[in-house]
């Protein structure tokens, strides 16, 4: 099979590119001419499409001869609001038009359990649940989603909503790691909050299965999380474990610093013309109790079954941190 692949050269495309030409299946990478493709250009049956899904006319190029799309790109952090919109849902919109155009027969888009957004009673949240986005990156993937699920009857279309995803070649996550290396848990209020995770190689072969699973039907949306339900205090307590450090400073930051902390940074942004992680609006997210959500659906349907949970997947990010000089 030849798959179209964007966001290849990032995170979790990255891991994903290598399941699907381990799997023999040729990777048409969609790149930047700044992209990163170190580690694409080490694998076999790797072609490079040059383009960005915001650049309409690449994408008619890209899809040609192509028999599935995967697409895993987007944007966690932006300038503006509209940004999330314009990369996210209007980006997704351009590459579903030119797959349907020239009869592509499968599309895999990779959302995030921010579009359905948290569980109000700490429930892992189901894959029916009602979407209540609590950030404009969540709304921006929600939108994704619907336009994904309106082209169902015209391609075989699945979506998975990954929650916190992390592992080897991270930069998100490693500043969990950086900081408890530095002495400090990173908390808020007292680190009784709740999260699932995907190890990154478990949620790219979730994506190799969505793509090569038969019988699974068109149109369905997928959590995918490593089974376990995790606190937040807890979690850190692993990142210690892992890097063989107790933090000194384990207290949680105040609402208050939170909010000055996130205002100054989102200055700082408008400021320099900058994406930054913490804004206002950043912090809807991370004041919720519960980001947690079940991946029965994928299990039963894709036959997907996650292999590492977190404590294992800390100790293969630490280890791959500290081979590469990250830590």
């Amino acid at each position: 099979m030849r798959v179209l692949l964007t966001g290849g050269s990032g995170f979790l495309g990255s891991f994903t590119a290598e399941q699907l030409a381990a799997e023999g299946h040729v990777v048409r990478a969609l790149v930047r001419p700044r992209s990163d493709k170190r580690v694409l250009e080490k694998l076999p049956r790797v072609e490079f499409a040059p383009g960005a899904i915001e650049d309409r006319a690449s994408l008619t190029t890209a899809v040609d001869g192509v028999d599935a799309v995967v697409h895993v790109a987007g944007i966690v952090k932006a300038r503006r609001p509209e940004d999330f919109f314009q990369v996210n849902t209007q980006g997704t919109q351009n590459l579903l038009d030119a797959a349907v155009a020239r009869g592509v027969g499968r599309f895999v888009y990779v959302s995030s359990l921010a579009a359905v957004g948290p569980s109000l009673d700490g429930t892992p949240v189901p894959d029916d649940a009602e979407p209540r986005p609590v950030t404009q990156y969540g709304r921006s993937k929600l939108e994704a989603e619907r336009a994904v699920m309106a082209a169902k009857d015209k391609l075989h279309v699945t979506v998975l909503r990954p929650p916190l995803i992390y592992g080897p070649r991270d930069r998100e996550t490693l500043a969990f790691f950086t900081s408890v290396r530095n002495g400090v848990l990173p908390m808020t209020g007292g680190g009784r909050n709740t999260l699932s995770v995907v190890y990154v190689a478990d949620c790219a072969a979730a994506i190799v299965r969505a793509l090569t699973a038969a019988g699974a039907p068109s149109g369905r949306a997928y959590f995918v999380d490593d089974g376990a339900v995790y606190v937040w205090r807890d979690a850190l307590a692993d990142i210690e474990t892992a890097l063989g450090r107790r933090a000194f400073v384990r207290f949680g930051m105040p609402m208050g610093a939170l909010k000055v902390a996130a205002a100054a940074t989102q200055l700082w942004g408008k400021v320099t013309n900058t994406a930054q992680m913490l804004t206002l609006d950043k912090v809807n997210e991370l004041t919720q109790p519960h980001w947690v959500c079940s991946g029965a659906g994928a299990r039963r349907d894709l036959g997907w079954e996650p292999r590492v949970q977190w404590p294992q997947g800390v100790q293969e990010a630490v280890k791959w941190y500290r081979a590469e000089g990250w830590l």
